[in-house]
């Protein structure tokens, strides 16, 4: 069905594709802010994801960050 024309984006469109999210890069030992979670810093990072110590707990946290924010 993906190759149906009602699919197909025409150039003269009013309506634009939604932007690619960009994705955020975090560095162990990076202090972040979680919006559930609080204060943390960055002990781990993966390929999607990262794992944050919030003091209490460690999180693994899957990208997209869209929760979290570098300090």
């Amino acid at each position: 069905m993906s190759n149906s024309p009602m699919n197909k984006r025409l150039s003269s469109s009013p309506f634009k594709p939604k932007p690619e999210p960009v994705i955020e890069v975090f560095a162990v030992g990076e202090r972040v802010t979680h919006d559930l979670h609080g204060l943390g810093r960055v002990i781990g990072v993966e390929e999607n994801a990262v794992a944050v110590d919030f003091g209490t707990r460690s999180v693994r946290v899957p990208s997209p960050y869209t929760k979290m924010h570098r300090l």
